[in-house]
């Protein structure tokens, strides 16, 4: 017998597939329309398989990305292994990302050379902390009110007066010698930072062995983070770490922690819980802190305040000596301000040229050229443009302090474009935005601005400065070194002699 089906035997079938059609049809039409209602990713080059755009970028990552974007556009994007990257080269690809979707962009993407896991972050770090979330909120509103607030910088100042002065007594005595100016304004700056944190000098500026050792190992810090990570581009691979680099880095924090361990440990065995705050640690101990949370937050505070700080000042002083006609207008004006006895702070903001100078500084040398790395949140739609969840998002402000369509001249050293200007460093104005903006801003701006100024002014005011070897200042290098932090390739060796 003719075992074949007929079509009668699918005939139960018909009606309701008659029925589905339409369905059907809506759901295709609908699918089709969402689709077609996608914007594309940023542009970029064509990605190769498996690789991604990983060979379309160079050591100096700051430069690529810069030329990527003169022929892509202000927003780009590009693969990197499995990973996308969104990066936005132009004041308004940065208010985009910082300011009119900054709720969106606001996490913290995770270098995957950091020691600690997601979970960990979360509970220990301002930083890295993946999230805005309760903890983080925390922890900053601790550090706006206690360390960062108005007043409290006012009552910082006479602290980084007398930093400051002690600098200028230990140069004294180095008059004649070729000193590595980075590591003098480093270790002053670091001893600023741990007596706010535990009344406690850190580094003796005449042990420069030890300032150059604690430098090194926070710059071997900056250039671990930066470092091209396999881990990064195959998150897969992370627990493998198969460039050893967490393993490097977690060695660098050890040596870190071991720095102040014994007076965590001292302070919490005689600290009263309602005694008078002495110091940050005290606050960190009245607010129940433990040890794993206290380390991680002055690891963040050390690297960022001391290494961003110092990097800068040795870049403007890099540009002075390179620059003969801004040393002698900037000379003038400590000159005419202030006196040849102590010098006081608020002195120093009454210099109008030595502040625009460091804001041409900042401009040409951002301390952060990529700020730190963003992450998306969620989907959104950017400049007409799909950033996609977790994608990794940065902001080149490297590329937009060089930007010809923003500043006229744009590769030469002119203080004075900044004369006049209402252009600050508060995150607003995102033609320059050093100090990042957003939820994600950097919390030590209102310390730097008044730091980095008075360190500067000191060094200008109180020393005549030449380059070893009877060099020509107007051929000083100014190439870079590619971090987290951008730092000269060829550290600032200068010989100091006092004015008076």
């Amino acid at each position: 017998m003719d075992q074949t089906p007929s079509t009668r035997d699918f005939s139960p079938l018909y009606p309701p597939l008659f029925l589905l059609l339409p369905v059907i049809f809506i759901i295709i039409k609908h699918i089709s329309s969402l689709s077609s209602k996608r914007r594309p990713l940023p542009p970029g080059p064509r990605p190769w398989p498996i690789i991604g755009n990983i060979f379309h970028l160079e050591k100096k990552l700051h430069i690529s990305m810069t030329r990527l974007a003169k022929v892509h556009g202000p927003l780009i994007s590009l693969r990197l292994g499995t990973q996308l990257v969104v990066v936005g080269s132009s004041p308004a690809a940065a208010t985009e990302i910082l300011k009119n979707h900054d709720r969106l962009l606001s996490a913290r993407w995770q270098i995957k050379v950091l020691p600690h896991k997601s979970h960990v972050l979360e509970r220990i770090s301002v930083i890295w902390n993946p999230t805005c979330n309760d903890q983080w909120k925390s922890l900053r509103a601790l550090f706006r009110t206690e360390l960062f607030s108005a007043k409290a910088i006012e009552s910082q100042a006479t602290l980084r007066e007398k930093k400051s002065s002690e600098m200028v007594k230990f140069l004294t005595t180095q008059q004649g010698k070729v000193i590595n100016i980075g590591e003098i304004v480093f270790a002053t700056i670091f001893n600023t930072i741990s007596n706010l944190l535990f009344s406690k000098d850190m580094i003796g500026l005449e042990d420069q062995g030890l300032a150059g050792g604690l430098k090194s190992l926070v710059t071997r810090m900056v250039e671990l983070g930066a470092t091209p990570n396999i881990a990064d581009f195959y998150p897969i691979l992370e627990g493998l770490d198969p460039q050893r680099l967490r393993r490097k880095m977690s060695e660098c924090i050890e040596k870190m922690f071991g720095l102040w361990e014994i007076y965590i440990r001292e302070r919490r065995e005689k600290h009263v819980k309602d005694a008078p705050k002495t110091d940050f640690l005290d606050v960190f101990l009245s607010n129940g802190f433990d040890d794993d949370l206290i380390n991680w937050l002055f690891v963040e505070l050390f690297n960022a305040g001391a290494e961003t700080t110092s990097t800068t000042i040795e870049w403007a002083m890099a540009e002075i000596l390179k620059n003969k006609r801004v040393m002698v207008k900037v000379e003038e004006e400590l000159d005419r301000v202030i006196n040849r006895g102590p010098m006081h702070e608020s002195e120093v903001s009454q210099l109008p040229y030595l502040n625009a100078l460091l804001k041409e500084t900042m401009r040409l040398h951002p301390a952060a050229p990529f700020l730190l790395p963003h992450r998306a949140l969620e989907t959104c739609e950017v400049m007409n443009y799909t950033i996609p969840k977790d994608a990794q998002v940065f902001v080149n402000v490297w590329a937009i302090g060089r930007d010809p369509t923003v500043w006229e001249e744009p590769l030469s050293f002119k203080p004075e474009r900044f004369l006049g200007s209402s252009l600050d460093l508060k995150g607003q104005d995102f033609e320059l935005i050093p100090f990042g903006s957003g939820r994600r801003i950097c919390p030590g701006l209102p310390m730097a601005t008044r730091q980095i100024p008075l360190i500067l002014a000191h060094l200008i005011h109180y020393f005549d400065w030449s380059l070893e070897n009877g060099e020509d200042p107007a051929t000083l290098d100014m190439n870079d070194k590619f971090g987290l932090t951008l730092q000269k390739e060829k550290p600032l060796r200068i010989i100091p002699k006092k004015k008076f």
